[in-house]
C-alpha cells in the first residue's frame, strides 16, 4: 500500500522522455548537497524542523540555487505540518471506541501509500479494534460495509480474524441476503474482504461469488458514470492482489499530505534512478549482449514496490542491481548461450571463483564478473551493517537459479516437453523470485546472525508461494497476449495441453486461474501473524506478488501505461 504513493513518481518519469533517462551518455542529475529529504515521525520536530529551514535559508542566500532550495525547505515544513495534523486527528478518531473513524481513516492512509509514516499509531488501533472485532456483541451494531473493512484491514495487518463475522448477513437458506444487493459500498468492500480469505473458508468463497456477480450485474444498468467505473475498476484491480489505485481520498488533508509527500519522496527517486542508470551504463552489459533486456525502469520498480520506505534507499539500489542480473542471466540462457556454453556459466557460479572467467566464451565474462562484483559487494554491506556476511546463501541462491535455468536449456535443445509438475516444481526456481526475496531478507538485516539466517531456507512458505504466483501469471499473460517469444520460455499452459490432451486453451486458462488464487489463499495464510519473517519483509513479499500486474504493462518504450491510466 505504501508503494502506490510510490508510483505516482514512476508514473511522473513515464510521461517524459525515459530513452533519454537511460541512454548511456545521460548526465547525471545533481542532488542537493546540505538539505536532507526525510519523514518527520514525530510533531515535536516541527520546531526543529523551521530552525533547519531558517538556518538553510540564510545559507541558500549565498547559493546560486537558493529559491529551488527554499522552495524545497517550505515543503518540508510543510509537510511536518501536515504530519502532525493527521497525526492528531487519527488518535483523536481513536478515542470514540463506538465509531469506526479511525479504521477508515488508516483505510485511507493506506489508500494513498502512507502507512509507514504512521506504524505505530496503526498498530494500537488494529490492536485495539480486533479485541472488540473478536466480540460478536459489537459486530452486531456493524453493516456489511464495517465488518468488511475492518476484516480487510485486519487480516492485511496479519490479525486472525474469523471468517464468522460475515454469518449475519446470511439469510435463512444460508446464502447471503439479497437485501445487501443495492449497497453497492458494502458489496465492493466485501468483494475486497473476500480476498484475504485462506483455504477451507467456504463463507468467503461464497462472498467472493455473491458479491462479484452482484456488482457485475449493477454495471449492466448504470450508466458509464463515476460509480460505474469505480465498480468496474475495483473487480479488475483488487487492493490485496494489485498496486494500483484510482481512488481520490475524500479526507482532504490525508490526500495533501500523500501529495506533498510524494514531493518530498522524488528527489530519493531521482537519485536512486541516476544511480542504477550509472551502475548500468559502467558495467558495459547493454553493450556487450544488445539483444538483451534492456529495461533499468521496469528493474527499478520491483524493489521500489516492496519496500516503498523513502528510509530505504540503499537497499533498494542494490536489490535493483539484483533484478537487472536476473533478467540479463536469465536472457545469456534464453537468447545467446548454446548448451555447452550455458553448461560452462552454470559451472562457473557454482565455483564462484573469479579465475572461471577464462573459461567463459566472451560475451559471458561480462555477466559472469558483474555478478561475482556486485554479490560480493552486496555481501560486505550487509556483514558491515548488521554483523553477518550471508555470501554463502547470496551465492547459493544465484546457482540455484542458474541450474532451474540450465534444466530449461536442457528441455529446449531435447525437444522434451516437461510434465505439469516438473515444469512448475523447475519454474517456480527460474522465476528469480528467490533471489530476490533472499537477497531483500539479508539487507533488511533479518538475517542478522547464522541462526537468523536459517530463518529464510526453512521457512520456504512465503518465498514458494510468491515464487509459484508469478510463473504461472507470467505464464498465463504470454496465452492471454498470444505473446511468441524468441527465447526458449516454455509455458505451463503449454505442457497442460501436452498432459491433457482433450483439454482446450480455455479450459487450460481457468485451470491456471484458479491455481494462482489457490496460490493467494495459501499466502494469505502464511502472512498472518506468526510468520518467522519480520513485517517488512512479509509486506514487501505480499507487495512483489501484487506488482505482477503492473510489470505486464510495460511497453517497449519504457513506460507503464496503467499507471497512465491512473495518474
Amino acid at each position: 500500500m505504501a508503494a502506490q504513493n510510490s508510483l505516482c513518481v514512476i508514473a511522473s518519469y513515464t510521461r517524459k522522455n525515459n530513452a533519454q533517462l537511460f541512454r548511456s551518455n545521460h548526465n547525471i542529475l545533481s542532488m542537493r548537497d546540505h538539505i536532507y529529504i526525510r519523514s518527520i515521525t514525530s510533531s515535536n520536530n516541527i520546531n526543529k524542523c523551521s530552525q533547519l529551514l531558517k538556518s538553510n535559508k540564510r545559507s541558500y542566500v549565498q547559493s546560486r540555487s537558493s529559491t529551488r532550495e527554499c522552495v524545497a525547505g517550505d515543503i518540508e515544513l510543510k509537510h511536518a505540518i501536515l504530519l502532525k495534523h493527521v497525526r492528531n486527528q487519527l488518535i483523536a478518531k481513536a478515542i470514540d471506541h463506538l465509531k469506526l473513524d479511525d479504521i477508515f481513516m488508516v483505510d485511507a492512509i493506506y489508500r494513498v501509500g502512507l502507512g509507514y509514516l504512521f506504524k505505530d499509531e496503526i498498530k494500537l488501533i488494529l490492536e485495539r479494534r480486533y479485541l472488540q472485532f473478536i466480540r460478536k456483541d459489537f459486530i452486531e451494531h456493524l453493516n456489511l460495509y464495517e465488518v468488511s473493512l475492518c476484516f480487510r484491514i485486519l487480516r492485511q495487518n496479519g490479525f486472525h480474524v474469523s471468517k464468522d463475522v460475515f454469518k449475519p448477513f446470511k439469510g435463512k437458506d444460508d446464502k447471503f441476503d439479497e437485501k445487501h444487493k443495492k449497497d453497492i459500498r458494502g458489496m465492493m468492500e466485501l468483494y475486497e474482504a473476500s480476498l484475504l480469505r485462506i483455504k477451507g473458508e467456504n463463507i468467503l468463497d461464497e462472498a467472493e461469488n455473491f458479491s462479484s456477480q452482484i456488482l457485475e450485474d449493477t454495471i449492466t444498468y448504470l450508466d458509464d458514470n463515476d460509480e460505474s467505473r469505480m465498480i468496474r475498476y475495483t473487480l479488475e484491480n483488487p487492493q490485496r492482489k494489485t498496486l494500483t489505485s484510482c481512488i481520490k481520498e475524500s479526507n482532504n488533508i490525508v490526500q495533501e499530505l500523500a501529495e506533498v509527500e510524494c514531493k518530498m519522496v522524488q528527489p530519493i527517486r531521482t537519485m536512486e534512478l541516476n544511480q542504477i542508470s550509472r551502475w548500468w551504463n559502467e558495467t558495459g552489459l547493454g553493450q556487450d549482449l544488445c539483444r538483451a533486456r534492456n529495461q533499468p525502469l521496469k528493474w527499478y520498480i520491483w524493489p521500489m514496490v516492496a519496500l516503498p520506505n523513502p528510509a530505504f534507499s540503499q537497499q533498494r539500489v542494490d536489490l535493483t542491481k539484483v533484478v537487472s542480473l536476473i533478467y540479463v542471466i536469465d536472457d545469456v540462457f534464453d537468447i545467446y548461450g548454446t548448451l555447452d556454453e550455458v553448461t560452462l556459466f552454470t559451472k562457473a557460479v557454482n565455483r564462484w571463483d573469479i579465475k572461471a572467467i577464462e573459461e567463459l566464451p566472451y560475451y559471458m565474462r561480462s555477466s559472469f564478473k558483474v555478478l561475482y562484483e556486485v554479490t560480493n559487494e552486496i555481501a560486505g554491506k550487509v556483514s558491515k551493517k548488521h554483523g553477518f556476511n550471508p555470501m554463502d546463501s547470496l551465492r547459493s541462491s544465484w546457482a540455484t537459479l542458474c541450474e532451474a535455468f540450465l534444466v530449461e536449456a536442457k528441455w529446449f535443445a531435447s525437444g522434451h516437453v516437461p510434465t505439469t509438475d516438473e515444469y512448475l516444481k523447475n519454474g517456480i526456481v527460474s522465476s528469480g523470485i528467490q533471489v530476490f526475496l533472499v537477497h531483500l531478507f539479508f539487507l533488511l538485516g533479518d538475517g542478522s546472525t547464522k541462526e537468523k539466517a536459517r530463518v529464510i531456507n526453512d521457512n520456504q512458505g512465503i518465498v514458494f508461494l510468491v515464487s509459484k504466483i508469478l510463473r504461472l501469471s507470467d505464464d498465463l499473460q504470454c496465452v492471454l497476449q498470444d505473446e511468441n517469444q524468441d527465447g526458449h520460455d516454455g509455458s505451463f499452459v503449454k505442457c497442460l495441453l501436452v498432459e491433457h490432451g482433450d483439454i482446450s486453451v480455455e479450459i487450460a486458462t481457468e485451470r491456471v486461474i484458479q491455481m494462482i488464487s489457490d496460490a493467494w489463499k495459501c499466502l494469505n495464510k502464511e502472512c498472518l501473524s506468526g510468520n518467522p519473517f519480520s513485517e517488512d519483509f512479509t509486506k514487501g513479499s505480499i507487495n512483489v506478488a501484487r506488482l505482477v500486474p503492473l510489470v505486464y504493462s510495460y511497453s517497449d518504450n519504457n513506460s507503464f501505461p496503467l499507471l497512465h491510466d491512473i495518474s
